[in-house]
């Protein structure tokens, strides 16, 4: 039903910022929470933002809150995070996720999403 890609990851200097990409397949992308996660080595898959299904709302961990900005265009199925201010315990890798529920609300914890992509590696040098 939904496939998620994200994309824009890469290799920063702390203090850089970058800007992930999550392309969405599917006819109700637009109804559904979405959020980010990531996993750092020997650690695990952690919240860092969600957004729900309008973008009305979003929710931030308080490790990445007043750098990291989650947005969605639902027009072009695709859900962003834009991260500023990198630092090297950003480094991990990011996955975007989907609830696949008509939820209007942001949705902080894994379990409740069922759909996930590959990840992509976002590394932060200092």
């Amino acid at each position: 039903q939904v496939q998620l890609v994200e994309s824009g990851g890469g290799l920063v200097q702390a203090g850089d910022s970058l800007r992930l990409s999550c392309a969405a397949s599917g006819r109700t992308f637009s109804t559904y929470a979405m959020g980010w996660f990531r996993q750092a080595p020997g650690k695990e898959r952690e919240f860092v933002a969600a957004i729900s299904r309008s973008g009305s709302s979003t929710s931030y961990a308080d490790s990445v809150k007043g750098r990291f900005i989650i947005s969605r265009d639902n027009g072009k199925n695709t859900l962003y995070l834009q991260m500023n201010s990198l630092k090297p315990e950003d480094t991990a890798v990011y996955y975007c996720a989907a609830t696949g529920t008509p939820l209007q609300t942001t949705v902080v914890v894994r379990t409740p999403y069922r759909y996930w992509g590959q990840g992509t590696q976002v590394t932060v040098s200092s």
